[in-house]
C-alpha cells in the first residue's frame, strides 16, 4: 500500500525475500494474488554496484546487468510502487551506491540483517551483522540519509530477549521506516518453533512499523491465518515466505487456488519475461514440494529449457506465440535502431539485416549465391564463424571473404539463419543478387538448381563435393561455433 506515493509498511501483508524464489515472476504473481508489498531476493552489494541500468524495451522492463551480461535484477511498472529491494551489505558506502542506482525504479531498499546461511555471513552480511550494532547504525543511517525512498532492514532475533529489544530500539533511531522480524535466532531452522514472545515484545518498544516473519505453516496455513498470526505477535503487518513459496495464492483473500492454475500463471509469467529456465524449474519445484517425483516433476525436473518446462504443462502454443511477439519486437526495435546502410570499420562491415525464408525463391539461398558468385569472381570459398549468446540463445556469424569481414547486427534464433544474414549483407555491399523473390534471374544459380531438380548423378555429385567441402579450408564453406560462456539471470539469497 502506497501513501502519498511512498509504500505503507503498516497493515500489509508481504512476499518475503526468498533466495531463487524472488524473482519477477513469483513477484508479479504474489502481487495479482493479493500482496500488498513483494521483497527480492537478496542481492549483494559488491555484485550490483559493477552493474548498469539498462531499460528494456522488448520486455519492458529496467534491467540491471553485470559487466558479463548477466541480469541480476530485472523489475517492470506493474511492481514498481510495491517492490523492495533487499540487499546483502557490510559497507555504508557500497550500500548506498546500490541503493542509488536502484532507487527510482523500486518502492523501498531494504538491509538483510538475518540470513543465517554462509552465502551472506562470511561476508560479514545478513546475520553476521547482528553481532556489530554500530555497523548496523552506520550501514542504516547512511542509506536513510542518501536516498529519497524508505529504509527497512530484516533481522533475526538474538539470543536474549533483553538485547533483541535493545537492538532494535537502536535501530529505529537510524531512521528506518520499519523492521522486520524473523523470529528465531540465527542458530534456528524452519524445524525450531517459532518466538512469538519476542516478535511481541519487539513490537511493544518500538513506534515504528514491526512486520512479523517465521510463521509460514506452522501458524499460517491459509489467508485467514495471516490475521491470526499478525494479531497474535503485535505487529503493524505480517511477511510470509515458506507459504508463499509452496502457493503464492495463500495472498488471495477468497482462498487458495488449485496448484496446477498456480503453476500455470507462474509459468506463463516466466515465459512473458524471459525468466532463467533453471531459476523457473526451481520454483516450480518448490510448487511440487512432495510430487516432485510425480510423472509432472519428473519431466520438470528433465527439462533444460523454458520450451521444454511449458512442454510439461501443456503451454507450447503459449511459449510459442510469445516467444514470436517478443522476437517480433526485439527485430522490429533492432531495425528502427539502426541506419539501413552498410557501416565499414576497418575490414568489417555490418549492417541489420535478417534472413526471412518466405523472402526467398524456393530451393536457393543467399548463401548458394554467394557460393556461386565467388566462383565465378575466382575468390576462396567464404569462412563463417558465429557465436551464440547465452542470455537468449541467439546467433551472429561473421562471414570473411577476400580478406573482408560481413556481419549483420541483427542475431538470430538459428545459426543457419546467422549466416545466411551475413551471406545477405556481403551480397547487397558488392551488389550481387541474392535470390528474393521476383528478383531478375542473374544467371549465377542454374535453372535445374533453381527449379529444385537434380538427377542421381548430380546428388551424387554434390554430395561428394560437399563432403570433400566440409573438411577442407580451400572448398566450400568452412564454419567455426564459438560459444559465449553461459550467463544466467540473477539469483541471489535471503
Amino acid at each position: 500500500m502506497a501513501l502519498g506515493g511512498r509504500l505503507s509498511f503498516t497493515n500489509i501483508t508481504a512476499l518475503a525475500p526468498m533466495v531463487r524464489v524472488g524473482t519477477l515472476p513469483m513477484r508479479l504473481l504474489a502481487l495479482d494474488y493479493g500482496a500488498d508489498a513483494v521483497y527480492s531476493e537478496e542481492l549483494i552489494d559488491i555484485k550490483m554496484v559493477q552493474c548498469h541500468r539498462v531499460v528494456n524495451e522488448v520486455l519492458q522492463t529496467v534491467d540491471f546487468v553485470a559487466p558479463d551480461d548477466r541480469v541480476m535484477f530485472r523489475t517492470c511498472e506493474k511492481e514498481k510502487d510495491r517492490i523492495v529491494f533487499q540487499m546483502g551489505t557490510a559497507d555504508p558506502d557500497r550500500a548506498l551506491t546500490v541503493a542509488r542506482l536502484v532507487e527510482k525504479d523500486v518502492a523501498a531498499i531494504d538491509v538483510n540483517m538475518g540470513c543465517p546461511k554462509e552465502y551472506s555471513t562470511k561476508g560479514g552480511m545478513g546475520a553476521a551483522l547482528l553481532s556489530h550494532p554500530e555497523k548496523i547504525e552506520a550501514i542504516l543511517k547512511k542509506l536513510v540519509s542518501g536516498v529519497s525512498i524508505p529504509v527497512t532492514c530484516k533481522i533475526r532475533i538474538l539470543p536474549s530477549l533483553e538485547d533483541t529489544v535493545s537492538l532494535v530500539q537502536r535501530i529505529e533511531k537510524t531512521g528506518v521506516a520499519a523492521v522486520a522480524v524473523h523470529g528465531r535466532m540465527k542458530e534456528e531452522r524452519p524445524r525450531h518453533p517459532l518466538h512469538c514472545d519476542y516478535i511481541q515484545a519487539v513490537a511493544k518498544a518500538v513506534s515504528i512499523p514491526v512486520i512479523a516473519n517465521g510463521g509460514s505453516l506452522d501458524l499460517v496455513k491459509t489467508h485467514t491465518d495471516i490475521e491470526v498470526f499478525r494479531k497474535a505477535t503485535g505487529c503493524a503487518s505480517a511477511m510470509l515466505a515458506r507459504a508463499a513459496m509452496y502457493n503464492p495464492s495463500v495472498f488471495c483473500a477468497q482462498g487458495p487456488l488449485p496448484l496446477e492454475t498456480v503453476m500455470e500463471e507462474y509459468l506463463k509469467y516466466a515465459i512473458r519475461y524471459e525468466n532463467n529456465a533453471f531459476n523457473t524449474k526451481y520454483c516450480l519445484c518448490q510448487m511440487l514440494r512432495d510430487k516432485v517425483e510425480s510423472p509432472l516433476g519428473k519431466q520438470l525436473q528433465g527439462a533444460q529449457t523454458t520450451a521444454e518446462i511449458s512442454a510439461a504443462y501443456g503451454l507450447q502454443d503459449f511459449f510459442r506465440q510469445t516467444s514470436d511477439q517478443l522476437q517480433s519486437r526485439r527485430d522490429a526495435l533492432q531495425t528502427d535502431s539502426q541506419s539501413q546502410q552498410p557501416v565499414t570499420e576497418g575490414d568489417l562491415t555490418t549492417m541489420p539485416v535478417k534472413f526471412h525464408r518466405r523472402e526467398y525463391t524456393p530451393h536457393i539461398s543467399p548463401k548458394m549465391f554467394l557460393l556461386e558468385w565467388g566462383r565465378k569472381e575466382k575468390l576462396d570459398q567464404p569462412v563463417y564463424e558465429t557465436v551464440q549468446r547465452s542470455q537468449d540463445r541467439a546467433f551472429q556469424s561473421t562471414l570473411t571473404l577476400a580478406e573482408k569481414k560481413y556481419r549483420s547486427t541483427l542475431w538470430e534464433k538459428s545459426k543457419k539463419s546467422a549466416e545466411q544474414a551475413a551471406a545477405i549483407v556481403c551480397l547487397r555491399v558488392h551488389g550481387v543478387p541474392e535470390g528474393l523473390i521476383g528478383e531478375e534471374d542473374s544467371g549465377l544459380i542454374c535453372k535445374r538448381k533453381r527449379d529444385g531438380k537434380t538427377d542421381n548423378a548430380d546428388n551424387a555429385t554434390n554430395n561428394k563435393r560437399l563432403v570433400t567441402e566440409a573438411h577442407s579450408n580451400s572448398n566450400g564453406d568452412t564454419h567455426k561455433h564459438i560459444d559465449i560462456d553461459t550467463l544466467v539471470l540473477g539469483e541471489g539469497k535471503s
